[in-house]
């Protein structure tokens, strides 16, 4: 997962371009859409309309929006919300093992614009189960530096909550929990006073794999491609930089 998150990092930092903010601003909603039809719309009872209401602030989506989102989804509008999941799998180059979770209302359409960006940017599909062996569903925590906060006053207080370990990525911390222990964790972190920035259940690859600096930036193509279609809602990758590699590809923002 560091990988990932030291991609995502590498991006933030890049000029925010109002297409890529908009599509962001539609999964987050379709993520509380979801969450909201399937547990209704009492944030109390709904942990994972929780998250997904967290998520949405966090990265600045106005409230209004999250409120029509959960009216929408727990069907209070009279309007209906219709998506399924589908997995792909597939490798990146240099054989980067690759998860693309979808979240789609026409699977049809998903699995062909998932196959086109894949051969168009370096990437293959794969047979179902080839790649996904290599990766378990976890609970992931991730937690903004703050002043004064350490990894181990994270570690603190998720210890007994469940928390498998808490790495530092950067510019946050990352909380790794089994998947039905994540609620708990980020209650461990709010009675801590820890602030978190998300917490998802998320494809955790059990063994990363470091890449150079040209493998990462033809990687992260394909994965920038892949973000930009609409029924793409989360990627999952096995990649790992070091802090050199890391240091190389933030000098050339």
């Amino acid at each position: 997962m560091s990988g990932h998150s030291k991609w995502a990092t590498t991006k933030h930092k890049k000029a925010i371009i109002d297409s890529r903010r908009a599509k962001s601003f539609a999964k987050l909603i379709k993520n509380i859409e979801v969450a909201a039809k399937m547990g209704g719309a009492d944030l109390s009872g709904n942990p994972t309309l929780v998250d997904a209401v967290q998520k949405a602030k966090k990265t600045s989506v106005p409230n209004d929006n999250i409120d029509r989102a959960i009216k929408r989804g727990a069907g209070l509008t009279g309007e209906s919300v219709d998506y399924s999941t589908i997995m792909y799998e597939g490798y990146g180059p240099n054989g980067v093992a690759l998860l693309v979770e979808c979240l789609t209302d026409n699977k049809n359409r998903a699995a062909a614009e998932v196959r086109t960006l894949m051969s168009r940017n370096g990437g293959t599909m794969a047979d179902p189960g080839s790649v996904a062996y290599n990766f378990a569903r976890k609970g992931v925590i991730v937690v903004a530096k703050a002043d004064g906060l350490s990894e181990d006053d994270v570690l603190g207080a998720v210890l007994d909550a469940g928390a498998e370990e808490v790495t530092d990525e950067g510019e946050t911390f990352e909380v790794i929990t089994e998947a039905s222990d994540m609620v708990a964790a980020r209650t461990a972190l709010q009675e801590a006073g820890i602030d978190y920035d998300s917490a998802d259940a998320a494809f955790v690859p059990n063994l990363k794999v470091e890449i150079d600096a040209e493998t990462a930036r033809k990687v992260f193509r394909l994965i920038d491609a892949l973000e930009d279609s609409d029924d793409v809602q989360n990627i999952y990758s096995n990649f790992d930089l070091s802090a050199e590699v890391q240091a190389e590809l933030e000098s050339e923002e």
